[in-house]
């Protein structure tokens, strides 16, 4: 089975940490020059520091934020003048949880420029190099919410469900250039994020933190929280050559947790 990236270039967003970085690790490993992406240029270093290196790989990095869509693009497009981008990894920072009833339009407009606004521009912009080397992987890493939205992540939930619509577009247009676009759904995965719902959830329950983690390990079937590692080898393994003819799906990793098909 052919899994090597040697000789590809990937480009990772919210790569500073949790399952981005866990990715970037992945995709190293496996013989790609990767490009890391996030706000905190002193985490990207110290993250690129930590990526293997063997004859020939370089690593590097961007900074910047997602609110600032020109200044990203002004980035992305600096690095595609000097190589194209076979592997695009989508991911950042999830909306702030609440009731769909609270949510500001604010709030709605932020989720979707980061996420669904920003995949499109960065998307856009790969488009040229993935055509040109008959070659690309679009990984969008997004939530178990586009099978079942998750109690109290309103305006989460519909926006991952945006994204996931806007990925299978996409995975029914470019196929054609021999690219592929796959969603990768991280059920509860032991990142910075959950550990701020689990805290958040004691808070307005009353319930101990470990409580609440205890509650929810007992949803997944394999009874254990996810590391990020596990989420990245989802998507290291949809990067590589031999994932070349899954294209348009939704791919939980999640322990079983989720009940639908």
């Amino acid at each position: 089975m052919n899994i090597s990236l040697f000789g590809k270039n990937a480009l990772v967003g919210g790569a500073s940490a949790g399952i981005g970085r866990a990715v970037a690790m992945e995709l190293a490993a496996l013989g790609a020059n990767v490009t890391l992406l996030a706000r905190t240029e002193s985490t990207l270093k110290e993250a690129v520091e930590r990526l293997d290196v063997a004859q020939g790989q370089r690593h590097g990095y961007i900074a910047a934020d997602f609110s600032d869509a020109s200044n990203l693009l002004e980035k992305v497009y600096a690095l595609l003048e000097r190589q194209p981008i076979h592997v695009l990894v989508n991911n950042t920072g999830g909306p702030p949880g609440g009731p769909i009833t609270a949510a500001s339009s604010e709030a709605f407009l932020a989720a979707y420029h980061n996420h669904l606004l920003c995949n499109q521009l960065l998307a856009q912009a790969v488009l040229p190099g993935m055509k040109a080397a008959d070659y690309g992987r679009i990984i969008n890493i997004i939530s178990t919410s586009v099978k079942e939205p998750l109690d109290n992540l309103g305006v989460s939930n519909t926006t991952r469900w945006a994204v996931a619509a806007w990925a299978k577009t996409w995975a029914n247009e470019v196929g054609r250039f021999g690219i592929t676009v796959n969603n990768v759904l991280p059920g509860y995965t032991r990142t910075g994020r959950l550990l701020e719902i689990i805290e958040k959830r004691a808070s307005s329950s009353g319930q101990t933190e470990a409580a609440v983690e205890e509650m929810f390990k007992s949803q997944v079937p394999l009874r254990r929280f996810a590391e990020p590692q596990e989420v990245a080898a989802a998507v290291a393994f949809l990067a590589s050559p031999a994932a070349g003819y899954i294209n348009g799906i939704n791919l939980p990793v999640d322990g079983g947790r989720t009940r639908s098909l």
